[in-house]
């Protein structure tokens, strides 16, 4: 995403965010709110091992299901969320300094989300395509909105390329859609293309496995960057 999000936004958030308290158990098959414990699973991860989501407690954990598929490819979005969380971490130290682990859930088997590892550097090149078009001046209208919106959801440059993709966050290959249906993110049809996807969110969970947030995108484009995570893990996870 990485459209600066402004503190108004973020106070929205978390006003939201405190509407929606919902304490007590969680139903089978039901999404999951605000002040509800997540559910515990395990999943592969394509970096190798099994994840288990309670083996984290005690650690603010960011859990991001990406759209994944989009129409006939993959979302632009998603690799460009991971790059720029990836970035963020390696210089300002988000799991470091904030007790942080993020997880990424993609609802496909093993080969489909390696292929979605091996885009990386033609998905980001296309961004920087979609940013610098030849011959700018004589782009037509629609040809110049594209631009001019490629460079404000997509300021930052990341230089990837086949066989050097970084990959710091576990990558889970959720491939019968049990953790992405169980919370009711899996669809078919979303933001205007066919395809099997997950509806992008992002859960927030404090060292019990308690939401404190939830980011349940509108459309592909409305996903807040690491800076605007942050700022909720500050205000909204309690720390000793």
């Amino acid at each position: 995403m990485g459209a600066k999000h402004t503190v108004s936004m973020l106070t929205l958030g978390l006003i939201a965010g405190s509407l929606l308290l919902r304490p007590g158990p969680v139903a089978a098959q039901q999404p999951v709110s605000v002040g509800q414990p997540m559910p515990d699973f395990t999943l592969p991860a394509l970096q190798g091992g099994d994840v288990t989501l309670s083996d984290l407690r005690g650690k603010t954990v960011l859990l991001i299901f990406p759209r994944g598929k989009s129409g006939g490819g993959w979302c632009h979005v998603c690799h460009y969320q991971y790059a720029e969380l990836a970035a963020f971490d390696q210089q300002e130290g988000l799991r470091a300094n904030h007790n942080v682990e993020a997880l990424f859930v993609l609802p496909y088997g093993r080969e489909l989300v390696k292929e979605w590892v091996d885009k990386f550097p033609a998905q980001l090149q296309d961004i920087e395509d979609w940013k610098n078009p030849p011959d700018q001046a004589n782009l037509d209208e629609r040809q110049r909105a594209r631009m001019e919106t490629a460079k404000q959801y997509y300021p930052k440059q990341f230089n990837y390329t086949a066989g050097n993709v970084p990959v710091p966050f576990p990558i889970l290959i959720d491939a019968d859609r049990a953790v992405s249906e169980r919370l009711r993110l899996f669809t078919t049809n979303w933001s205007g293309a066919e395809a099997e996807q997950n509806v992008p969110t992002i859960f927030v969970m404090d060292g019990n496995g308690v939401v404190q947030f939830k980011y349940h995108s509108q459309n592909t484009l409305d996903r807040p960057g690491p800076d605007y995570l942050v700022r909720v893990i500050e205000q909204l996870v309690p720390h000793d």
